[in-house]
């Protein structure tokens, strides 16, 4: 009688340091960078520890890569669009994203060591505002308050005790129930007339203040 055939042992996917970021990035998304360590990496790559410094050379390389990870997710802005619709685009991709990877907010843009995918995008939205009309130094004032106010409403969404419609009304709901209105007035008014109004996001106000800037940004190019 023949003996039974053994199954081929499986094949053993190769580590390279694109695997490696990519389990990084799956960790950090569930528990955060303080999740985040090459122990646990390891565990999750089915490797000893030592053998991730073979794809990155330590922590901050290696969160540098998760941070260029990010970035090449962010839609870049389309050519064909112009200057203004091109970064309102790109814009709220960036906040989908770092709603995605609500740990990115602290990383920003890997410090002294930018990836090919940071860089590029960098280059492509100065090169939005140069192509629409800025001058080199207000190219520069643009970047910078655009991507400071996505970096802040993300941080800001991020520490809210809320996520859906229902809880916004549910806190808010006890939010005026302990207001006295004779101490709060303008905090009791936004809550009860505003917020515990149906429909009410917070997340929606993200587009609100982004057309305030761009308008803004749009007026100081045009004085110019």
């Amino acid at each position: 009688m023949a003996s039974p055939r053994r199954a081929a042992p499986e094949a053993r996917v190769r580590l390279n340091r694109d695997r490696v970021i990519e389990a990084a990035v799956k960790l950090a998304d569930v528990g955060g960078l303080d999740a985040l360590t090459m122990r646990r990496l390891g565990e999750e790559l089915n490797v000893e520890a030592m053998s991730i410094y073979n794809h990155v050379a330590n922590k901050e390389d290696l969160i540098n890569g998760m941070a260029d990870a990010v970035f090449s997710e962010i839609e870049l802005p389309s050519h064909s669009d112009d200057w203004k619709t091109a970064i309102r685009k790109r814009s709220i991709s960036f906040r989908e994203i770092l709603a995605r990877h609500s740990w990115a907010t602290t990383v920003r843009d890997s410090g002294a060591n930018p990836g090919a995918a940071t860089l590029r995008h960098h280059d492509r939205v100065i090169g939005t505002f140069r192509n629409g009309g800025f001058s080199v130094a207000m190219a520069a004032h643009a970047f910078s308050a655009v991507d400071s106010y996505i970096y802040g409403f993300a941080m800001q969404e991020k520490s809210l005790p809320f996520t859906t419609p229902e809880e916004v009304a549910a806190m808010a709901e006890i939010m005026l129930a302990q207001l006295p209105r004779s101490e709060y007035p303008y905090l009791a008014e936004l809550t009860a007339d505003y917020v515990l109004k149906p429909g009410y996001f917070y997340g929606d106000e993200f587009l609100v203040g982004l057309d305030l800037i761009l308008d803004g940004l749009e007026a100081m190019r045009n004085a110019s």
